[in-house]
Formats: structure tokens, sequence, C-alpha cells
């Protein structure tokens, strides 16, 4: 047992902290049906203003610690429950979107300030170890173990027994009850935002000293407090802290058990997302039900633009995109790239917008097709000839896309998006290193293609008229699939399942058809990718990708192929005309602010429209009650 005791204290520690954070993801979600997939950037800030506190300006740690967790933190609460607030009438991917958005806010702008290079973070807590069956225990540890369990306990009680903990248990179910009863909804969410912010601050000033201060994986590992929120079903406390040290331990144990076998050294850290991934796909039907039910907002029809102008449009597209090679100059790979990024956004809004699915891991899919391709088309693996290599990577991704499309099946909306992001960190974690995919070197070759009836399709210019002819064949099947039978089941199906099986439909074999279309669209588009840089590697795969991708999505509009084109040119072509470090580091600020306002817009409740309609509101009541108006009515001017 010696041997096992190291391990087991160091998984306590961490699966307290992860107990911690998810605990107050938990709250919130409970509270407002809003999960926040910023809960792990709240924690990075946090730790980042502990340390420009106690570390740069000396403030001793408990006052420090104090700021952030009774001040900050509770700021950080109000706002996210007024952009919660805005979310309640908006789609499942606009709340995915703005949460997200908000995500790239906070750690584009901790970027910015502190850089990307991992800080050191100074232990404040006592060093001192303490001897317990033969192992070394720190103090540290003890407390950090201490104060999760004490706030683990006092929020069960008071989430149980105060009054305002029973008001926050109903105020997702009916809050109009809860208004008659005398007790504000809004109070409600806004006091369990507070605490669940304060949640993450305390998990992320706890967890920092252990990493260091780095904005992306302070985030990744409160993150991984989703694995513990799934063991409790986003509902129960006591289980999702319970959850939180079974994946801690567990964890910490399967890193004696890999330390020699190279191929699994990604399954420690991904077991949080197996956990997660796994309950979600093999829980009872109907286990899983968002918090306040779904609701759908109802959207006004629009008149739709003159046929002449949209295709008019299109053509003058088409022109512009053949006339690329003659314009750009040296900056033609850029927009080879950004071209088959219009691939990868037309097979996400399949599934987004025409189905009403939510994908998280379409850069797994595209890394999938990468690394196919690279074993079909390269000499050191099939060495196939380079269009049938292409196809075959689309196919290869068909049979993932059906395995992914289970829980489609099981699950809509968040737990979807979750299962799905879940599945991607899989894919990232243990697979890009291993044979079938980039292997232990990280890295794969990818042929360009060759001569076709002495047109050198291998040159920048060749190869850019190929992937154009691959996004525009897309678009063309995706056209004739929108018109047919399958697309208006899709769209119908995203606007009422329940009705699409009274009409006697198989919801179910849709769900699967379109995940596996979409699938291999991104699979083909992660070997344009491989192809376009001649090596691939996982880099530009991660599941943080496809976060980005749905919000740059979101940014461009619900356009029919508009949206891809505008998505693919903002993501990949407007970087390389601001060369400036700063635009690099604001460009994830900017894609967040955006999203969030695009999210808000879809939930009826953009701040800005409202603030204007309120300002003509005011306008138009002043002058009603002006006394040029009242003359102008007595003399009969005005009706």
């Amino acid at each position: 047992m010696k041997a096992f005791w190291p391990f087991v204290i160091a998984g306590l520690t961490s699966g307290s902290l992860y107990g911690l954070a998810a605990m107050g993801l938990v709250l919130t979600y409970k509270t407002s049906g809003i999960f926040n997939f910023a809960h792990g950037a709240v924690a990075a800030a946090a730790a980042y203003l502990f340390y420009e506190l106690h570390t740069k300006h000396g403030v001793p740690w408990p006052i420090a610690a104090a700021l952030c967790i009774l001040v900050a933190a509770p700021i950080a609460g109000i706002v996210i429950e007024r952009i919660a607030r805005g979310l309640a009438d908006a789609p499942p991917a606009a709340k995915i979107v703005a949460t997200v958005g908000l995500l790239l806010v906070v750690q584009g702008t901790l970027t910015t300030i502190y850089g990307a290079a991992v800080i050191n973070f100074p232990p404040f807590l006592p060093t001192r170890s303490y001897r317990f069956a033969g192992v070394n225990v720190g103090a540290d540890q003890l407390i950090a173990m201490a104060v999760a369990l004490v706030a683990a306990v006092g929020l069960y009680a008071f989430f149980r027994f105060s009054r305002l903990g029973v008001a926050m248990r109903g105020v997702v179910d009916n809050p109009d009850l809860l208004d008659l009863g005398g007790t504000s909804p809004t109070g409600v969410r806004t006091r369990a935002w507070v605490i669940g912010s304060a949640f993450a601050a305390l998990s992320g000033i706890l967890l920092a000293p252990n990493i260091g201060l780095d904005a992306v994986l302070l985030t990744l590992l409160v993150v991984q407090a989703f694995g513990a929120a799934a063991f409790g079903l986003f509902s129960s406390l006591p289980l999702t802290y319970a959850g939180g040290l079974v994946v801690g331990i567990g964890a910490a144990l399967a890193t004696k058990y890999v330390a020699d076998v190279p191929n699994l050294a990604g399954f420690p850290p991904s077991l949080p997302f197996i956990v997660l991934f796994g309950l979600l796909l093999f829980a009872r039907k109907g286990r899983f039900v968002e918090a306040g039910g779904t609701k759908r907002r109802v959207v006004a029809d629009r008149a739709p633009l003159p046929s002449s102008l949209v295709w008019g449009g299109r053509a003058v597209l088409l022109v512009a995109l053949l006339a690329v090679p003659h314009v750009v100059g040296s900056r033609l790979p850029v927009y080879s790239n950004a071209v088959i990024f219009v691939l990868i956004f037309l097979s996400l809004r399949l599934l987004v917008r025409t189905s009403g699915q939510v994908s998280l891991c379409h850069a797994a899919f595209a890394a999938v097709g990468a690394a196919a391709f690279s074993h079909f088309a390269s000499s050191g693996g099939l060495g196939l000839p380079w269009v049938v290599a292409l196809l075959l990577a689309g196919l290869v991704t068909v049979p993932i896309g059906a395995f992914i499309a289970i829980p489609a099946i099981r699950l809509s909306g968040l737990f979807l998006a979750l299962a799905t992001f879940g599945f991607g960190i899989l894919v990232e974690r243990m697979g890009f290193s291993t044979g079938l995919m980039f292997g232990s070197a990280g890295s794969r070759h990818a042929p360009r293609p060759g001569a076709l009836f002495g047109l050198t399709l291998g040159s920048d210019t060749g190869f850019y008229y190929v992937c154009l002819a691959v996004a525009l064949a897309a678009c063309v099947a995706l056209y004739a699939l929108n018109r047919s039978r399958l697309g208006r089941l899709l769209l119908a199906m995203a606007d009422s399942p329940t009705a699409l099986v009274t009409h006697g439909a198989n919801v179910d074999v849709s769900r699967v058809l379109v995940f596996c279309i979409s699938a291999a669209l991104a699979g083909i588009a992660g070997a344009l990718f491989a192809s376009l840089s001649g090596s691939i590697s996982g880099v530009g795969f991660g599941a943080f990708q496809s976060l980005t991708w749905l919000t740059v999505l979101a940014i461009a509009g619900s356009g029919e192929f508009s949206a891809a084109f505008i998505a693919a040119f903002v993501l990949a072509a407007v970087p390389s005309y601001a060369n400036s470090k700063g635009y690099t580091d604001l460009q994830p600020v900017l894609f967040g602010v955006v999203a969030i306002g695009a999210a808000l817009a879809q939930g009826g409740r953009f701040p800005l429209a409202a603030w204007f309609q309120r300002s003509k509101e005011r306008h138009a009541h002043r002058a009603e009650r002006s006394p040029v108006t009242a003359r102008r009515a007595a003399a009969g001017a005005l009706p």
C-alpha cells in the first residue's frame, strides 16, 4: 500500500479541487440553465489577479485571496448573470457560443497582458510536510483538501436547508411561481452566479501553485471538472464532489501504471473526459435533461432577398475567387487555407444551422482526415493516387461521425455538445501520438497532387484552384441536399423532432446521416490542410479549435453559403493583413466580444439594440409631452 499512498494523496488533492470547481459549475447551471464553458477562465483570471496582488505588489495572501474570491469573483458572477439572463430564450448553440466567447475574451486578455509563456507562481500556503502512512504529506495539500471539503459541506447545507438555497433549487423549473411567493428569480440567480464564480476563483488560486500561471492550461484543468459534474448528473452537489475525488484519484493512480507505456501517456489527464463521454454515452435515455427544459424562440419570418440578387452576389463571389491568384501575390497560400476553411464551416453549419445539432469535435474530424490522407497518399504509406487518397480520407471519418451520432440519438443541446467536446479531447490526448494518426514523431508527410492535362496542380496557384474546386463541389452538393427530402427533414428536425416522429419520420436515421456527411466534409478539409503544408501534425486540431470555429461561424451570420465564406475569410485571411502582434493577441478577444453579441441577439436581448429601443421610446414620450406638440395637436396639425 505504501506504493499507492503518494498517488492517492495527490489524487485527493487534485480531486478535491476538481470537485470544488464542479460544484460551482453545477450550481450556476441548476439555477440559470446556462452551462458556463468560461468557468475555467474565471478560475484563471482569479489566479492571475492573486499573483498580481500578492506576488507583484506584496499584498498579504489572505487579503489578496479575499479580494479575489469575495470581491472580484462576485463582480464577474454578476456580469455573467446579466449575459445569461439575455440568453434565456436563445437556442442551445447560442448559449454555448456566448460562454465560449466569454472564455475567449478572458483568455485573450490574460495572454495580451501577461504573454503566453508560463509564469512561476510561488507557493503561498505553508509547505511543511507531515508523515502519514509512510508518506510525506504537504501542509498545502492538507489545507487544499480541508478547504474543498468544508466548502462542499457548507454549500450542500446551504442549498438544502436555507430559504435561499431552496429558492435556488426551484428558480429554473418555475421562476413565475417563485416570483409569486415574493422572491425575485433574478436576485436568486445573481446570488447563485456570485457563489459559483467564487468557487471557480478559489479552485484557480489553489491549483495555480502546482502548474504555474498559464491561461490555457488553467482553463483546461478546471474544464476537467466537467467529468466530475457529469458524475453528479449535473444536479447533485454531493455526487459532484465525490466525482471530483474519483476522477482525481483515478487519474493519479493511472500515472503509476502507464508510466512505461508511451502510447498511454495521455490517459491520466484524459480520464475526466472519458468519464464525461462515457456517462453521457451510456446513461439511460432521458437521464440527462437540460435544466429549465428547452425553449424555442419564435422568430418572425423575414422577407427573402430576390433570387436575382442572391445569384448575382454568388456570381460576383465566384469571379472574385477565380481572380484571387492574380491579385494577392505572395499571400496565395493564405487564401488556399481560407478556401479549405470554407469546407470546415460548411460542414459545421450543416449540423448547427440546418439540423439543429451541436458539435464541438470538428477539429478531431479534420485531424482524422489529415492523418488518414497521409497514410493513403504518402510514399511511406500506401502511395495511392492523390484524388483516391482524398476521397478515402473523407470516407474514413464517416464511421467516426456515425459513432458520434450515437450520443446525438440519446442527447441534444448542451449534453450533446459536452459529449462531442469530451470526444474531441480524447482524440487529441490519446490519439494524436499513436501510429494511427501522427505517431511519436508528431507529424506526417502529405503530398500535393501531380500534373493533370499539362497543368501543374502541385504549384501554389494550381493547388488553390484544386481547393476551390473541392469547396465549390461541396457547395453544389449541399445546395442539392438542402432542397432534397433529407434536407427538409433536417430543417424540420431542428424545429420539432417530436412532430417529425408523429408523422412517421425516423429522426434517428436523419441524425446519423447528417453527422456522417458533416464528418466526411471535415475529413476532406483536413486532408487538404495536410496537402497544403506538405506535412501535418496535431497543431491546429486541438479541442479548443472546435470551440473557436463554432464561435466564428456564429459571428458570420446564418446565410446558406455566405456564412461559411465570411467565417473562413475572417479566421484565415484577415490575420495575414494585420501583422502586428497586438492584433494576434487581441483576435480571440474580438471574436469573443462579437460572439457574445451575436448570441444575445439570437436571444432577442442584445443590449445595444435594447438601449436604442428604450432611447427611442423616451424621445417619443418627451415629444408627446412637449408644448410645441400640444399646440400643433390643438391646431389640428396632428391627428
